[in-house]
């Protein structure tokens, strides 16, 4: 049996992986796949992808592309999350911020350097016209759990992660969301390292194809809003809203939405140069 490692956020987006591996779909192919939740994100991701922790990542787009621009070996072989992400914007319960402009030049809680949260921030800043040079601060915190303890702690002002998985905290009273904040392109794709690609390709598109199987008609699961709404202890109002707004691809990241993501992030200064397509996506049936 071939062992694969998979990492990804413990958030809702996948559960369509927990519904494969609890149901046999890998094994049944002589494929053991080994999932491996990241509670940091994008950022602790990437890296797991650079040490070899990992083969596979479902990972945020702006993010993995920046860090393939950086030498890291991996490509895109599939978008996995076509709709966008939608960042909420949070700042304390407690605190004296009433609207977005009152971030300005405030410390900005991000999971690590490289992260979407760091980089989600560039894109906000731009949209509010603020000076990206001058009016970011930012404070590592890890994790959500790290936000919510800098934000009540006044270690940081401001935090951005996605609506839904925070929507709870809202509830509670320990966040408020002033705004949200959409990625302008695909928010997950699946990312795999180089040697995997070279390797071990059939591999891969069985587990492509399985996974596949199940986004296909996640949304027609029987009361699979109940379900998320259960596991990931959230309303069933929210998820169903968050099911509403969710559209899953099985298709590969085109062209125009690579360029899309460059050119934003060269405009940001976040990355130095733009890869051609082929450098940063891979085509499985070459």
């Amino acid at each position: 049996m071939k062992d694969v490692r998979i990492g990804g956020v413990p958030e809702h987006f996948n559960y369509a992986w927990y519904l494969a591996l609890k149901q046999g779909y890998f094994k049944s192919h002589n494929i053991n796949v080994r999932w491996k939740d990241y509670f940091g994100g994008t950022g602790q991701m990437t890296k797991a992808l650079r040490d070899d922790e990992i083969d596979i990542a479902v990972i945020l787009t702006e993010g993995i592309i920046k860090d393939i621009t950086e030498g890291s070996p991996c490509k895109i072989v599939q978008v996995f999350v076509d709709s966008p992400l939608i960042w909420g914007i949070h700042v304390a319960e407690k605190s004296a911020f009433k609207q977005l402009s009152d971030l300005k030049g405030q410390r900005s809680a991000i999971s690590r350097f490289g992260s979407g949260s760091h980089l989600m921030a560039y894109v906000n800043a731009m949209e509010l016209g603020w000076d990206t040079r001058s009016d970011l601060e930012f404070e590592v915190v890890k994790d959500l759990d790290g936000a919510v303890e800098a934000l009540t702690n006044e270690e940081a002002d401001y935090f951005m992660w996605e609506k839904f998985t925070t929507k709870p905290l809202v509830d509670q009273q320990t966040f408020r969301r002033l705004g949200d904040c959409p990625t302008p392109w695909p928010c997950f794709v699946i990312a795999v390292r180089d040697e995997f690609i070279t390797n071990e390709k059939e591999t891969l598109q069985v587990i492509l194809e399985v996974i596949n199987s199940i986004t296909e008609t996640f949304k027609e699961i029987p009361e699979i809003d109940a379900i998320i709404s259960e596991r990931y202890q959230q309303k069933n109002e929210d998820v169903k809203n968050w099911l509403a707004l969710t559209e899953w691809s099985q298709e590969n990241i085109s062209p125009s939405t690579v360029e899309t993501v460059q050119n934003q992030l060269m405009q940001l200064d976040i990355i130095s140069e733009k890869l051609p397509y082929n450098e940063l996506v891979a085509n499985l049936e070459d």
